[in-house]
């Protein structure tokens, strides 16, 4: 294993526990969440229960992080993650892109790419928009 690496760690305003089960039903792997409850660090009753960190290891190895932000968050329009796959993953990936677009929004369909590349954007439910690019054949 490198001993450098780059994950994403995403905030959302209450919604955490939900979008991680999300990405979890979609990529598979293991999902821990803690609450600022159980890490005795809740500023507020109603901040018991939201998820201060959250940790997806997906079945490919990659890692997700999250958190429910305070309330001086103010989410960002434009979350974007990138994924890349072989031209033998085209069916398993597409199936990602399918999953992330239910309740979201198709930007731009999965289609050949002026590079030769199979590309396409996608805006899930909670705002994070996806890049996909598998390497043509």
């Amino acid at each position: 294993m490198a001993a450098t690496w780059v994950n994403p760690y995403l905030c959302f305003r209450d919604s955490t526990r939900e979008v991680m089960s999300f990405y979890h039903s979609i990529f598979g792997g293991e999902l821990d969440m803690t609450t600022f409850g159980e890490f005795g660090a809740a500023e507020s009753p109603e901040q018991e229960n939201l998820i201060m960190h959250s940790h997806l290891e997906t079945a490919d190895g990659w890692t997700f992080m999250a958190s429910d932000a305070g309330n001086d968050f103010h989410p960002e329009t434009s979350i974007d993650l990138a994924i890349g796959a072989a031209a033998s993953e085209l069916g398993r990936v597409t199936g990602w892109f399918d999953a992330l677009a239910v309740g979201g929004a198709v930007i731009m369909p999965l289609t050949t790419a002026p590079w030769g590349d199979t590309f396409g954007r996608v805006q899930d439910r909670f705002g994070v928009r996806w890049m996909f690019n598998i390497a043509g054949e």
